[in-house]
C-alpha cells in the first residue's frame, strides 16, 4: 500500500474514533509498527492530528473550540444533536459525557428548556453554561488530557449517588453484539458508572461508527434505551439494534 492512501486511511479512522491505537493500525494496515508510528509522526508534524503514547488522536475531539479544526462529519452530528432533543424534557436530570456530537447536542438545547445536565466533561459544561435556564454540574476528577474528560475513582464515587433520568453517550465503537465499546480503561471505568447512574441511557453516533468493535467494554446493547444516529429509523443497518429493543430515532 503507497504511503499517502496508507496515511489517508489513518486519518480516517483518526476522525471516525477520535482516538486509534498504532498496534490497532499496524494489524488493519498489515504493516509494521514502525512503519504506523512513522506516519503518526508525520502526520501529527503537518498539524494533521495529535501524536500521543501509543497512538494519535484528533484534533477536533481534544480542541474542539477551536475555530481552525475541521469537526468529521459535522453536519450529520448537528443532525443527530437535533434528533436527541426529543428525549430531553424540562425538569429532567441528564448525565453527558464530551465529544464533538455531544457538544452539537449542548449547544442546540433550546433557550426554555429548563433542566439539570451533569457532566463529566469540562468543555460540554462551559457550552451548556451558556444557557441560562440550565443547571450545569461538573464532576471533577484528573483530567485526562486525549479526551478532555474527568477520569478516576472520585468521578466513579460522586456518581455512585446519582440517579439521573437520562444518561446521554457518544459512542467510539457500538456493535449489537459486542455491544458499546472503547480504547482507554479509566474512560470506560467512568462511563461505565454514568450508565449504572442513569434511569434510561442514550447512544448518539454517526453510522460509520456502528458495528465496529474496541477492545474494552462498556456495556452490552440490551443496557442501550435509544440510539440516535443520521440515518432514517427504518435504515437497514439499524435493525439488527431494534432487534434489540432498541428504540431507534
Amino acid at each position: 500500500m503507497r504511503k499517502d492512501k496508507r496515511q489517508a486511511l489513518i486519518l480516517r479512522e483518526v476522525d471516525l474514533h477520535n482516538k486509534v491505537l498504532s498496534v490497532d493500525l499496524s494489524e488493519q494496515l498489515n504493516v509494521s509498527d514502525d512503519t504506523i508510528r512513522r506516519d503518526i509522526k508525520e502526520l501529527a508534524a503537518e498539524g494533521k492530528i495529535i501524536r500521543v503514547h501509543g497512538g494519535a488522536v484528533s484534533k477536533s475531539f481534544v480542541t474542539p473550540f477551536n475555530a481552525d479544526n475541521i469537526v468529521y462529519a459535522a453536519n450529520a452530528k448537528a443532525h443527530i444533536a437535533r434528533k436527541a432533543l426529543s428525549l430531553i424534557k424540562n425538569s429532567m436530570v441528564i448525565l453527558t459525557e464530551g465529544g464533538t456530537t455531544m457538544l452539537e447536542l449542548a449547544k442546540a438545547i433550546p433557550t426554555a428548556l429548563k433542566a439539570t445536565f451533569i457532566t463529566i466533561s469540562p468543555q460540554v459544561a462551559i457550552t451548556l453554561a451558556q444557557h441560562e435556564s440550565l443547571d450545569v454540574i461538573s464532576i471533577g476528577g484528573k483530567l485526562t488530557k486525549n479526551a478532555n474528560l474527568h477520569i478516576g475513582a472520585s468521578v466513579v464515587n460522586q456518581l455512585a449517588g446519582l440517579k439521573a433520568d437520562l444518561c446521554i453517550l457518544g459512542a467510539n465503537a457500538f456493535s449489537s453484539e459486542e455491544g458499546l465499546t472503547d480504547l482507554d480503561w479509566e474512560v470506560v471505568q467512568v462511563k461505565k458508572a454514568l450508565i449504572r447512574s442513569a434511569k434510561k441511557v442514550a447512544v448518539i453516533s454517526i453510522s460509520e461508527k456502528l458495528n465496529t468493535v474496541k477492545w474494552l467494554n462498556i456495556c452490552s446493547a440490551n443496557q442501550v434505551d435509544y440510539l440516535i444516529t443520521e440515518l432514517d429509523p427504518t435504515d437497514q443497518l439499524l435493525s439488527s439494534f431494534t432487534q434489540k429493543s432498541i428504540k431507534v430515532l
